[in-house]
């Protein structure tokens, strides 16, 4: 080979190994098909939940936490009308999830992509003993019975499951969230109320009652994150999480149906 050809071989050379060192890093992508880089999240992840939700929500927190150790996560907990109208009102979140369909319409102009992710149902309780001698959804009429708030959607199964059972009570209390009616029941200020089934699992202080028709008015909760979000790329990742596999084997061991 002449000199010259010599000359334009190594100059050839030369550039490529410029170009090379001018490339960026390769990035491995992960095995659901995303990179670690684009993975990578931080700041604070708000999420506006049900009451009903605190349980699984707390835990599903705890392990998205786990995969995203940068990520502070603080959920908001209350009934969905009152999380609905802090939203509407201005208030930061970035995820929000509503114990029913029809709260989740309400924010048509910021939930994002609204998806169902689990379903529930409505038991009677009774403090520990039941000493009310409540057994049937026409006994609630007789005894101290606290309710959920019609906007509520506690409330409004409640109305639906009563109505369906041909049967009226006048509450002793019109509660805005389900954490409220069941820690009445529990301490003893009334004789029973209607809450969701997974409210009573594991408590020791409160018994349940399956009521005639509890099937037929089901709860169905949907989750979005929200228009505008502060930390919109954690929102996002949050709901995935939550309709994972890893999310809904979490939601089944709190009594949470599928969707």
């Amino acid at each position: 080979m002449n000199r010259s050809l010599l000359r334009s071989a190594a100059v050839l050379a030369l550039a490529a190994l410029a170009l090379t060192g001018c490339a960026s890093p390769s990035v491995e992508p992960t095995t659901d098909g995303t990179t670690a880089a684009s993975r990578t999240l931080s700041g604070d992840l708000t999420v506006y939940a049900a009451a009903s939700l605190q349980g699984a929500f707390d835990e599903i927190g705890a392990a998205f936490i786990d995969e995203n150790p940068d990520v502070r996560f603080s959920p908001v907990y209350d009934g969905s009308s009152t999380l609905v109208t802090q939203l509407q009102e201005g208030a930061p979140g970035d995820v929000f999830a509503s114990a029913d369909e029809k709260n989740m319409d309400k924010l048509a102009d910021l939930a994002l992509d609204p998806t169902l992710f689990a379903s529930n149902t409505l038991v009677i309780t009774v403090p520990a003993g039941n000493p009310g001698g409540v057994e049937s959804l026409a006994d609630l009429a007789d005894v101290t019975t606290v309710l959920c708030a019609p906007e509520v959607p506690c409330g409004a199964a409640s109305g639906t499951l009563l109505a369906n059972a041909d049967v009226t009570v006048e509450p002793a209390s019109l509660e805005q969230n389900v954490t409220a009616v069941l820690t009445k029941v529990a301490t003893g200020e009334a004789d029973a109320g209607l809450v969701y089934a997974t409210d009573v699992i594991d408590r020791d202080d409160v018994e349940a009652i399956v009521p005639d028709g509890a099937e037929d008015v089901v709860n169905r909760y949907p989750i979005a994150a929200l228009d505008g979000a502060p930390n919109g790329d954690a929102a996002e990742a949050f709901v995935a999480f939550v309709l994972s596999d890893a999310g809904q084997r979490i939601l089944a061991d709190h009594g949470f149906g599928a969707p």
